[in-house]
């Protein structure tokens, strides 16, 4: 009965038509005409009680007899029990992998970076990420599309390193599985992650945990802190200074080498980290002791521009390298110890040695605050507690000290204005 109704229109009368409206030629299939010269197929059925319409093309590209056999495939399909519209999504998506096939991992990395940069920190994470994947995803991945990285290429990836280093193993399967989701968000692939931790990569990894106890950086025993100050202050160039200055401040290796001049408060002795440069994301107030002002007005002869940085690189307008610091130290033979370890021989120090409170000394070291409740009601950053604290600190490392088990009482001392 179907076949009787089929062929309405003809390529004469389809030509001729230039009312809008719908106009059947049987079976399903309309004409739709908005204009002299825009004209389309349209294919109209119902599907499981709902009534549907679904494009064929335009009048340009498929003729009337092609609009025919193509209404006719999609009543084959219904009569089989598929949805028509189903099956031309399912095209278009298998279309879109083809064509996807050209966007290789590399390429898809480079996207995610350059989208997500901009969120970032600073231009330091954006390099980290660059060389984690240059170094050891993209030997195996670079040159593979996004769609065909299955399990098995991420194993190859992982595995040779898991246990050697921990810490970037599991930093680099983060950054495989973000850039796979950003290229499945994007339509260039489909299917589950296949760098996905939970339910998945954590069945055939073993726990980083499980892998290796935590390594904690090497640290200086305080108790040599002076004799080494004193070999350092014999070392020329601007990263012994800053390395200096570090140590003095109880700063972090980025927080120093991005300092800029705006950020130094010569007058009131105090060093202002913005937020977007904490690791914290909160903006940071350092006291300057007088060593540590001194050292940031010797950086003044090096370039003083407002905003240029204190401790200046090889090329003008940049930072110092975030190697030069660990440079310094290998040259002095101190290559055991690290420059972010320096930190925990200031924690080591005001435990032992000094009766300040923990909660001074953690705020000195910029560290968030774990208790919420705590977080709650402490809204300042007890700057002006801090100030004796760096102050006794920078006169500890200047002062050699025959005893260390002696607990320094600051609350009988006076003139820690320094």
């Amino acid at each position: 009965m179907m076949a009787q109704i089929v062929g309405r229109l003809t390529a004469l009368k389809v030509s001729r038509l230039v009312e809008s409206g719908f106009y059947p030629d049987g079976g399903g299939l309309y004409l739709q005409v908005t204009g002299p010269h825009a004209k389309s197929w349209i294919y109209r059925y119902t599907f499981r009680g709902r009534t549907r319409e679904m494009g064929i093309g335009s009048l340009n590209a498929v003729s009337l007899l092609e609009a025919r056999k193509k209404a006719a495939d999609c009543r084959r399909l219904r009569s089989d029990g598929i949805d028509p519209i189903d099956v031309k999504k399912t095209e278009r998506t298998r279309a879109a992998l083809e064509a996807a096939k050209s966007l290789t991992f590399k390429g898809a990395a480079a996207a995610y970076i350059e989208a997500h940069s901009a969120g970032w920190r600073n231009a330091k994470h954006a390099a980290q990420w660059k060389s984690t994947l240059a170094m050891y995803a993209e030997p195996v991945l670079g040159g593979v599309s996004v769609q065909s990285i299955d399990t098995a290429l991420v194993m190859k990836v992982l595995e040779p390193i898991w246990s050697e280093i921990p810490e970037t193993a599991t930093r680099l399967r983060g950054r495989i599985a973000s850039v796979l989701d950003w290229a499945t968000a994007r339509g260039f692939r489909v299917g589950e992650n296949p760098a996905r931790w939970q339910g998945h990569l954590a069945n055939l990894l073993a726990a980083r945990s499980r892998v290796r106890a935590v390594e904690h950086h090497a640290a200086l025993p305080f108790d040599q802190l002076f004799d080494f100050i004193k070999a350092l202050r014999t070392q020329e160039g601007i990263a012994a200074r800053a390395l200096e200055f570090t140590i003095l401040t109880a700063a972090r290796t980025g927080e120093t080498i991005g300092a800029t001049w705006n950020e130094i408060d010569v007058g009131n002795k105090t060093w202002t980290v913005p937020s977007k440069r904490m690791k914290a994301a909160k903006e940071h107030r350092v006291p300057l002791s007088g060593r540590a002002l001194e050292i940031a007005e010797e950086m003044k002869k090096f370039g003083n521009a407002a905003e240029d940085f204190v401790f200046r690189g090889g090329k003008q307008r940049k930072p110092l390298s975030n190697m030069a610091m660990t440079e310094t130290l290998r040259r002095m033979d101190r290559g055991g110890i690290t420059v972010h370890g320096f930190r925990s021989t200031f924690r080591d120090w005001a435990s032992e040695c000094t009766d300040f409170p923990g909660e001074v000394v953690e705020m000195a070291l910029a560290h968030a605050v774990s208790n919420k409740v705590e977080a709650a009601y402490r809204r300042g950053d007890l700057f002006e507690k801090r100030r004796p604290l760096m102050a006794e600190w920078a006169r500890y490392a200047a002062t050699p000290r025959p005893a260390l088990n002696t607990v320094v009482s600051l609350r009988k001392r006076t003139g820690l204005g320094d």
